[in-house]
């Protein structure tokens, strides 16, 4: 058999190892077989061959797998929810008066109980005000 073919299930066979688990560890084995495969198939000869799995993977091992894993482990900044509505521009209906308890605005279509942030100012409806923060079903806003 030739050696780019055994370098060839080398790489196919690390693949399946990365696939079958997580954290990005036998990943950078097979991009070093898989390299190694196409130097044996250019006839560099099988000591090159191994020179370059070897670099190959510890270079990609020690520099790729932290960012790769910094990455993965990242949650995404994806708001959802009421979380989503902060920092949105909403529209008073109703005056807010925060001693009166009585206030509503408009979010994205959707009509909400507001507040203001500022307890001793009340804001005039048709404001355009910023949501600060979403308290149950009531928003938090402020000019």
């Amino acid at each position: 058999m030739s050696g780019w073919i055994l370098w060839a299930l080398v790489a196919c066979g690390f693949g399946v190892g990365e696939v079958l688990t997580t954290g990005f560890f036998l990943a950078p084995f097979a991009l070093g077989g898989a390299l190694a495969a196409g130097t044996a198939a250019a006839g560099a000869g099988e000591i090159a061959a191994w020179l370059v799995f070897v670099i190959v993977s510890l270079f990609s091992l020690v520099l790729l797998r932290p960012l790769v894993r910094t990455r993965l482990l990242s949650s995404p900044p994806i708001r959802t929810g009421a979380a989503a509505l902060v920092g949105r521009t909403a529209v008073v209906l109703e005056p807010i008066d925060n001693h009166a308890g009585v206030g509503c605005v408009r979010i994205d279509g959707e009509v909400w109980t507001a507040r203001a942030l500022d307890d001793e100012r009340p804001i005039a409806a048709g404001t355009r005000v910023e949501v600060v923060e979403i308290r149950g079903a009531t928003a938090l806003v402020m000019e």
